[in-house]
């Protein structure tokens, strides 16, 4: 009974914050079952609240994007760089693009996406792990492959990973 509280408790609180903001958390995907396997029910209100902020931080539903119909939006969508993104020319650029990776960098698990100043946000294609002292802000390179392919690496290390350009 007192595991059932907390959980009302807990989506509750966790629903209204986090509904207004177009995330929807742990509580709210998973069923009951997969919530207690996971361990969840294990944790404190707090602990909870932290972890679902914490994957709400990483969100890609939450990065921010050039909102439709502005006029900066317009201006920017006939300059775009559209070097990786997906669509029927063939005569896409293949060149290398240079940036720096936006915040924190500690290494790729299998499922990271990178967020580049220059706007352009990339996803981890393969299921490479590499793992580093976190830096900040570090430079990214990202080569054209073979067969349409991109991969990406850190300057300054010998990893890389291939990925493909989401935004």
């Amino acid at each position: 009974m007192n595991k059932i509280l907390t959980t009302l408790l807990i989506l509750t609180t966790s629903a209204s914050l986090l509904a207004a903001e177009g995330f929807s958390s742990l509580e709210e995907q998973m069923n009951g079952k997969e919530y207690t396997a996971a361990g969840l029910d294990k944790l404190t209100p707090q602990e909870l609240a932290a972890l679902n902020e914490w994957i709400r931080g990483r969100s890609l539903a939450t990065l921010d994007a050039p909102k439709a119909g502005t006029a900066a939006a317009a201006a920017a969508s006939s300059t775009e760089d559209k070097r990786g993104l997906k669509d029927d020319d063939d005569d896409e650029d293949r060149t290398t693009i240079t940036s720096n990776l936006v915040g924190k960098f500690n290494g790729w698990d299998g499922q990271t996406t990178f967020k580049l100043a220059n706007g352009m946000i990339w996803s981890q294609k393969d299921k490479d792990k590499f793992y580093t002292k976190e830096i900040e802000n570090p430079v990214v390179i990202i080569e054209p492959g073979m067969f349409g392919t991109w991969k990406l690496h850190i300057e300054g290390f010998n990893s890389q990973c291939r990925v493909e350009r989401i935004q």
